[in-house]
């Protein structure tokens, strides 16, 4: 499983890094951040990429997000 932490970054940096992951073939992601912007954004970008997404973590300053592909 790939692991990201995108915490303090603000977007597009998040997802252009999640992508990168995902372009690479990975098809178990971990992601943790802090922003809620990046949160969605992800979140959209995992649906559009055919990725399943699951909270792990979700709160007000931190979120932890499994990504997996299929």
């Amino acid at each position: 499983m790939e692991k990201i932490d995108v915490s303090g970054l603000s977007c597009p940096v998040p997802v252009i890094r999640t992508k990168k992951i995902m372009d690479a073939g990975a098809q178990e992601i971990m992601v943790t951040g802090s922003s809620q912007v990046s949160k969605e954004n992800i979140s959209k970008l995992a649906k559009q990429q055919g990725y399943q997404l699951r909270m792990i973590k979700d709160g007000k300053n931190e979120w932890e997000m499994e990504l997996k592909k299929g």
